[in-house]
């Protein structure tokens, strides 16, 4: 019998696997990447390679997806899927370790740091006061969907913060940058005028978690969508209703503007 393990990467580089997560790739016998759903953009395959001492086959997302060269290697080999980020942030791995299931097959996770505890750790807002997670994917022709907004309208009026991730295009190796993604919620409140999201509108926006130097800061939306976030990884939050030390704490760690304290 065969063995499946999903390993965790962490966020930024090769080195935030778990020691857990690098013994366990390198007993695999093989080792597939998928890094579609998530990336990590302080590093490369092949240095993820020489740290593990293996080979490494990614792949895109139809084979992923499709799932048959994962399963059928599996049934007799011990496989690992390496995953940026935590293994089952995403449906395509849950889909997976099902099908693995129902073709008996062994399934084990070792999980990693996720984005859904790290931006709010960073953040300094409280992660039990966040709502559903939203994503804004690349508008394509005949494709806007404004999901994100109905998202967030729900989260706001619950008093929850929302954290917005933002889309990758893994053909054009394409991350969405923070000022695109706020420039398309704005598209989103012109479409849908339910004074969800304005140039007044509170939100954090984080760059590059997980390395030595994330990206960290506060303020309204007309003045961040203006700032340069850098390279690597970019995700929003928008607030709800903020905790007196949540709003300190946008202020001292973010640069958020001190007038929200006296809003509380």
């Amino acid at each position: 019998m065969g063995e499946l393990i999903f390993i965790g990467l962490g966020l930024f580089d090769e080195k935030d696997i778990s020691v857990n997560g690098l013994e366990a790739a390198r007993e695999c016998d093989v080792l597939f990447a998928e890094f579609y759903t998530a990336k990590l953009t302080g590093t490369t395959v092949g240095k993820i390679e020489n740290l593990i001492g293996k080979n490494i086959t990614v792949l895109d997302r139809e084979k992923m997806e499709k799932q048959d060269i994962i399963i059928e290697t599996a049934s007799n080999k011990k496989v690992g899927v390496l995953v940026a980020g935590d293994p089952m942030a995403a449906t395509t791995h849950l889909a997976l370790r099902l099908r693995a299931k129902e073709n008996r097959i062994k399934t084990r996770i070792i999980h990693g740091t996720s984005i859904i505890a790290s931006a709010p750790a960073l953040s300094g807002l409280h992660i039990y006061k966040f709502g559903k997670t939203a994503s804004i994917p690349y508008p394509r022709e005949n494709y806007f969907p404004t999901s994100p907004y109905e998202i967030l309208k729900e989260n706001l009026k619950n008093e929850l913060h929302t954290l917005i991730l933002l889309d990758i295009d893994e053909k054009e190796e394409k991350y969405m940058r923070a000022n695109e993604a706020l420039k398309l919620l704005l598209e989103m409140e012109k479409e849908r005028k339910e004074k969800v999201v304005s140039n007044k509108t509170l939100v954090c926006v984080l760059g590059s978690v997980g390395s030595k130097i994330p990206k960290l800061r506060a303020g309204y939306l007309k003045d961040l969508s203006k700032e340069d976030f850098g390279e690597g990884l970019h995700c929003l939050i928008i607030p709800g209703k903020l905790h007196f030390m949540e709003a300190e704490a946008l202020v001292e760690l973010a640069g958020a503007p001190r007038g929200i304290i006296e809003e509380i």
